[in-house]
């Protein structure tokens, strides 16, 4: 009588009428599954062989949360940025240097912030006619009349941020010096930084 691989004697001869099982040799039988390599689990560490771990039930299917930023990506991402107030300190330093006392000084300016997008940003009055179009404008009302059309510009170096006065009639100064920028020359600028321009503006260099 037929046998199966459980070592029963059966009446049938496909399915043991015993156990259930198939009849004949184990090696007869289909190949039995390949084993899973045990791996560990990305969220608790322990072992885990299918898809669910039994520690901690995190799905090994669900991706991978993505790499931290490294330090150099993150330092790249990061702008600058250039705030703009009347500053009234610097009015009162610009009228007792004999400067234009015909331009007053703003009852009311709101600070304005302006991202530094491109490599250059040029600070000055815009003059449709001239075809000049600052990036930081300072010909919106309130006006510093003491800024020329192309005042100054903003650089984005490698090493940094430099500003280089253009040859301004009223000339550009750094942080509450009366000496003027030589025109021409870029000045290295680093973060809050103060520049003085017109009559009455001061633009913050802020970086992050």
């Amino acid at each position: 009588m037929p046998t199966c691989v459980e070592g029963h004697t059966s009446k049938a001869a496909d399915y043991c009428d015993v156990c259930g099982a198939p009849i004949g040799s184990p090696a007869a039988q289909p190949d039995s599954p390949p084993s899973v390599e045990a791996r560990a689990c990305p969220a608790c560490g322990m072992p885990v062989s299918g898809r669910f771990c039994e520690a901690c039930g995190h799905d090994s299917a669900l991706p991978e949360p993505s790499a931290a930023p490294s330090p150099a990506t993150s330092a790249k991402s990061v702008g600058w940025t250039a705030v703009v107030n009347a500053d009234r300190e610097f009015y009162e330093r610009v009228l007792a240097q004999g400067g234009p006392d015909t331009v007053e000084f703003p009852q009311f300016f709101p600070e304005r912030r302006i991202a530094l997008a491109g490599s250059t940003t040029l600070i000055g009055r815009g003059n449709a006619k001239q075809g000049v179009e600052p990036e930081i404008d300072l010909g919106i009302h309130p006006a510093d009349r003491g800024v020329s059309t192309q005042h100054a510009v903003l650089r984005i170096r490698d090493s940094g941020l430099t500003v280089t006065d253009l040859g301004s009639t009223n000339g550009t100064s750094l942080n509450g010096s009366n000496d003027r920028l030589t025109e021409g020359d870029e000045t290295p600028l680093a973060d809050g930084d103060r520049i003085h321009v017109g009559a009455w503006t001061t633009i913050t260099i802020v970086h992050g």
